[in-house]
């Protein structure tokens, strides 16, 4: 029996480069792809898969939403991110939200195909680097640090703030209003205490969320 495999990526030159990879893999199989979340959501009601491989960066809803939303009505199906995002930006908040696994695409094909085998049964797919991390973030004793109080979506576009783009490009990229994208940058602002975006800046490279 072949693992089946939905591919969640709004870039098509990513999809076929996973299934590119898969193609040489006797026991998996590709059987569909999403470009959006509303996709992924649509085809899970409809179809049985065995793993899920989701980006966090798409269009709309991020994956990130998407994930907790799968969760919550299929709660046994595994779900591997699969992320440009270093792990040390956004894996403590996938594995929140119900991720098996997170890798990123700079990955080996040897290492995604090693991480889906661990998610399909049933087990997670934690590096050791994160697997430290996670300890410390999920210690609820621990002091959080101020990005640690921004909700999903806020900590998104605080990382996109911090690597230059500007507010329209945000709002551009997240398919979403300049008025939304600037309520989220002055929430960002109050929790985390700054006054402006090189201020945010700052604080994303000395806490390397940002390259």
């Amino acid at each position: 029996m072949k693992t089946r495999l939905l591919i969640a990526d709004d870039h098509p030159i990513v999809r076929e480069g996973f299934k590119q990879v898969l193609s040489e893999t006797a026991d998996m199989v590709v059987a569909d792809e999403a470009s959006n979340g509303q996709e992924v959501l649509g085809l899970v009601k409809k179809k049985n898969y065995d793993v899920v491989l989701l980006d966090i960066s798409m269009p709309g809803r991020s994956g990130l939403e998407i994930l907790k939303e799968v969760k919550t009505d299929y709660p046994g199906l595994p779900v591997l991110i699969v992320s440009i995002y270093p792990e040390e930006q956004y894996a403590v908040r996938a594995f929140r939200a119900g991720a098996s696994g997170y890798l990123t695409k700079a990955s080996a094909p040897t290492e995604l195909i090693a991480a889906i085998r661990k998610v399909s049964s049933g087990g997670r797919y934690i590096s050791s680097s994160l697997a430290e991390r996670l300890t410390y973030y999920l210690d609820t004793d621990a002091q959080k640090d101020p990005h640690e109080l921004l909700s999903d979506r806020e900590y998104q576009v605080m990382v996109m703030m911090a690597s230059g783009k500007t507010v329209k490009e945000i709002a551009d990229d997240l398919c979403l209003s300049v008025k939304t994208i600037s309520t989220y940058r002055t929430h960002i602002f109050q929790k985390m205490k700054v006054k402006n975006t090189a201020e945010v800046t700052l604080y994303a490279v000395q806490h390397k969320l940002v390259g």
